[in-house]
């Protein structure tokens, strides 16, 4: 079972699709012990890889009641960037 460090979610208002371009963006342009690289990308997710091949996945969904967007971001190593990347994306006032 995956613990709150490395399974992160949060609703906010942006789009899906600008969800996934700031996380494109957020994570290739990090310091370069925690850099990325986009690996996989499809309809609703975006999958990186960082040092030592550590995995990073963020997933979008439409939020229940059709108000926002469902983000989800998991991975072992990045959890700390996974939570500063969704600080980027709250809705005022939430964090």
């Amino acid at each position: 079972m995956p613990t709150l460090r490395t399974l992160q979610e949060i609703t906010t208002t942006l789009s899906g699709d600008e969800v996934l371009s700031r996380a494109k963006s957020f994570f290739s342009n990090r310091p370069s012990l925690y850099s990325t690289f986009l690996d996989k990308e499809g309809p609703g997710f975006a999958s990186f890889r960082g040092q030592g091949g550590e995995e990073l996945i963020v997933a979008v969904t439409p939020a229940e009641g059709g108000n926002g967007t469902r983000v989800t971001g998991s991975s072992y190593l990045f959890d700390m960037q996974v939570a500063r990347f969704f600080t980027t994306i709250a809705p005022e006032g939430t964090l």
